[in-house]
């Protein structure tokens, strides 16, 4: 990847969090799955913060019902929160807890439409505009250096299009839980998508890349998510992969970006929840050493 072509900033970030997390009733009856806790901060403040140090200003959340505690969360510290917290000396706790709302600017939008992945695209449509834009959901991270938005945005720069997040699969469950792409290699890390296709199972896969945990869109993905919308038949599940395998087919260049250095979280399903919650445990600075203690007390048992 030699020299750079001209593209324009990446300042918008669109983030999902539009889900009923069933997965998770009763918990998540009043508490959106985006604000279940790993150790001291709801999930979708780990993906919040991803983006910002990734250069993302503008933050778009789409929600739905019962998510007004992730506004809350990110809206300015209540006074008696405040009050309390001066009076029990805890500055750098303070501090801390005040910085969350000035991460970035944040916009909401409820969301409407038919269920699907698209739908929190064309919501956000008037407000992300003509500009190139990251889409990524509030319950799922990467942890990796440099950040995944880093390194999606770093391959725009490079090359233009738009830029896929992609991992390889893991295990056969994965060919029935994600999209999958194919392409051509054009670097160790990087992919010059032909082909995507969602949940393809393992018989149909192409590849054994999964496309997922990210991505930085170019605009005209709006104008191909409409004309899929169209066609939608009742009933069906709008997602937005069609409409890049269109753009795909009408020459528009997509990339797939193998994230180096880093490792996927989905806190979807419980399991998964609660091995995350363990991994982020054991990189605390505070916890870490007496929680891998306990863990090893109860090996075996």
């Amino acid at each position: 990847m030699n020299g750079k072509v001209k593209t324009i900033p990446v300042r918008k970030a669109v983030i999902a969090a539009a889900g009923f997390g069933t997965r998770f009733l009763p918990q998540t009856k009043a508490m959106p799955k985006e604000m279940l806790p790993i150790v001291d901060k709801p999930i979708i403040q780990y993906v919040v913060e991803e983006l910002v140090e990734a250069g993302i200003e503008d933050i778009i959340i789409i929600t739905g019902y019962s998510k007004r505690s992730i506004e809350d969360h990110f809206d300015s510290i209540s006074a008696d929160l405040e009050a309390n917290l001066k009076n029990a000396g805890k500055t750098e706790l303070l501090n801390q807890t005040k910085k969350i709302s000035e991460l970035a600017n944040f916009i909401y939008i409820r969301q409407k439409g038919p269920y699907g992945n698209a739908t929190p695209l064309l919501n956000a449509e008037d407000i992300v505009g003509n500009e190139p834009f990251i889409y990524t959901w509030g319950d799922d991270f990467v942890i990796s250096r440099p950040s995944r938005f880093k390194q999606l945005i770093n391959t725009h720069s490079q090359l233009g299009g738009s830029v896929i997040t992609c991992f390889p699969a893991q295990t056969d469950e994965d060919y029935n839980r994600y999209a999958f792409v194919r392409g051509r290699e054009i670097s160790e890390s990087i992919i010059d998508i032909d082909q995507i296709i969602e949940k393809p199972g393992k018989e149909r896969a192409k590849s054994n890349i999964i496309s997922v945990g990210g991505y930085l869109f170019e605009p005209t993905l709006f104008d191909y998510l409409k004309r899929e919308r169209e066609v939608l038949k009742d009933n069906k599940e709008f997602v937005f992969q069609p409409a890049v395998q269109r753009m795909l087919e009408d020459g528009h260049k997509v990339y797939g970006c193998q994230i180096q250095n880093g490792r996927f979280h989905d806190t979807g399903n419980k399991l998964d929840y609660m091995k995350t919650a363990v991994d982020f445990a054991l990189m605390h600075d505070d916890l870490s050493e007496d929680f891998r203690k306990f863990l090893s007390s109860k090996v075996g048992k």
